[in-house]
């Protein structure tokens, strides 16, 4: 992987793709393998934002059906099946329970319905490459199971539950590079520090065309100017500002913005993903995670500039507040249990909801003609789980306006680079058989992470056998910061310990292991002693719970 914008010479492209998210990448990707010729820029890094911000779930959104939303739910659904086909090493089945209490507004009645009619929508479930990830059918749970299966779950007013099937994302951060791999092997241009600073445009009669954008180079501070016949506004919850850089603040329209938080404690339940709701009936998931629990997520409009967003204490202590009103027979969570936060902003189309819990993530792909503009579409709302077809979607629309034949997509039926594996059970046990000397446990986590890419990674331990020294109990390590800098273009300690591993993503892991991991940055980026320093203060600061 190289930052094309170092090299740029000026051609002209076909499509830009502006944003390096989830949204971004599946569209780069997608028109990258429909014979695009296609650029990527990320003002950050690649997945940094919302992408990075999520609950590690790829689902059918079983809440929409109160709404009524079934054709989300379906596509959801369907969409869970074809990402677990196409990185089967990232996307893994798991068990959801839903407790339900005599106070909740969903009886248990109710909830069975809806579970049922989440089987129906989910029929070709099982359809999959790799059979070994087949779901069963969802089940009625009694009390006394619950308390079983969950002895911290409160026992006052249960009535019993439903257990049913979604999907876990083993690292949103890489999976979403795992797009960015793919649309680059398709031939796209990517490179993230590379922010929009302006469009380029024409103006033929009222219309105003937009030929490209301009950059600055966060990494060397220099701007450029890219053409391109299309851009394509992918900056999720910054889509309304970049739209304004052309609208120039006439008719303004603001991006409704949903707030999402999370924080991981101690282990508090072992197998099974905990989903229980709030007294205002509003819904809330713990889910285990790397032998943590994983707590989230809020749903609350903020307002202000998402550059200056930010979790807060205040934030936080409501989330926990909920979960401790609704679990927790003897050991409520304190403020001190808590190791890690993290949050984003999530982007919403629908602006008829007073509450944005109920606001749907359904998603909107538009030009921009009712503005005055031509060459430009936009991109608004949307999930993870459904974010391969609304690329699909998007570029079914670029080629129109782009008056190029509409080439069949092979999103659908394509492994993503380094997930080409028939049976990742299988794949496992080969692995682990083959280096016999790691740790069974260091295989299976290594070989979600990487994939195809595995032997690569373990090549590197030959090459310098210092690197094999685990610096957490995953067994993560220094060949992967090598790895990272040199195949992943990670350009900065928080690239490399939150996005291309998980170093930093269960607290703060150490002094120690923040000094290995950036002197070895420091040596292969070339950093000063004044950036070194600088790096490591950003991390340190990044990793600090709100006080």
């Amino acid at each position: 992987m190289k930052r094309f914008i170092e090299n740029y010479q000026g051609e002209e492209f076909d499509l830009i793709v502006v944003g390096g998210g989830i949204t971004g990448a599946t569209v780069a990707y997608e028109a990258a393998s429909r014979g695009i010729k296609v650029a990527l820029v990320e003002k950050s890094d690649f997945g940094a934002a919302t992408s990075a911000a999520t609950s590690k779930m790829i689902h059918g959104g079983l809440r929409y059906l109160s709404t009524f939303e079934f054709g989300l739910v379906r596509e959801s659904l369907k969409e869970r099946r074809v990402l677990t086909n196409i990185a089967p090493n990232f996307i893994h089945p798991a068990s959801f329970l839903v407790a339900v209490y005599k106070k909740d507004k969903v009886p248990n009645s109710m909830l069975k319905i809806g579970m049922l009619l989440y089987d129906a929508f989910s029929f070709d479930k099982n359809r999959l490459w790799d059979k070994s990830k087949e779901m069963p059918s969802h089940k009625s749970i009694s009390a006394k199971q619950i308390s079983e299966l969950f002895p911290n779950a409160l026992t006052d007013g249960l009535t019993g539950g439903q257990m049913y099937y979604d999907c876990v994302s083993h690292s949103p951060e890489r999976f979403t590079l795992a797009f960015i791999k793919s649309a680059i092997k398709y031939g796209a241009s990517v490179a993230n520090y590379t922010r929009v600073v302006d469009f380029i445009t024409e103006n033929d009669d009222e219309m105003k065309i937009v030929k490209g954008v301009s950059v600055i180079d966060e990494l060397s501070g220099k701007r450029q100017d890219i053409k391109g016949k299309l851009v394509i506004n992918c900056a999720g919850p910054w889509a309304d500002i970049l739209l304004d850089k052309v609208k120039k603040n006439e008719n303004n329209h603001e991006l409704r913005r949903s707030e999402g938080i999370h924080f991981i404690t101690k282990k508090l339940i072992e197998k099974h993903v905990f989903l229980g709701s709030t007294a205002l009936g509003k819904h809330f998931f713990l889910i285990p995670y790397r032998d943590h629990t994983l707590i989230g997520t809020t749903d609350k409009e903020f307002i202000g500039n998402p550059d200056e967003y930010k979790v807060t204490k205040k934030a936080i202590v409501e989330l926990m507040d909920d979960v401790n009103n609704s679990f927790g027979n003897t050991e409520k969570i304190k403020y001190e249990d808590i190791i890690y936060t993290y949050g984003g902003l999530r982007p919403l189309v629908e602006d008829q909801t007073e509450d944005v819990y109920n606001s749907s993530r359904k998603y909107e792909i538009t030009g921009e003609k009712k503005n005055g503009i031509e060459g430009l579409i936009t991109v608004e709302g949307g999930k993870f789980t459904t974010s391969r077809m609304l690329a699909e979607k998007a570029i079914d629309k670029a080629l129109r306006i782009l008056n190029y034949p509409n080439k069949k997509s092979i999103s659908e039926d394509n492994y993503l680079v380094a997930c080409d594996i028939d049976n990742f059970e299988e794949f496992v046990a080969k692995k682990q058989k083959q280096y016999s000397e790691f740790p069974p446990e260091q295989i299976e986590y290594l070989a979600k992470s990487y994939g195809n890419e595995l032997d690569e990674l373990f090549s590197i331990f030959k090459e310098n056998e210092s690197f094999k020294e685990t610096l957490n109990t995953d067994g993560e390590n220094l060949a992967q910061v090598q790895f990272a800098i040199k195949n992943e273009m990670a350009r900065t300690l928080s690239d490399i310990m939150m996005r291309r591993t998980g170093l930093a993503l269960l607290g703060h892991p150490g002094k120690e292991t923040i000094i290995k991991v950036s002197k070895l940055a420091a040596k292969e980026l070339n950093w000063d002693d004044k950036k070194l320093e600088m790096e490591i203060s950003k991390m340190e600061e990044i990793l600090q719970i709100p006080e």
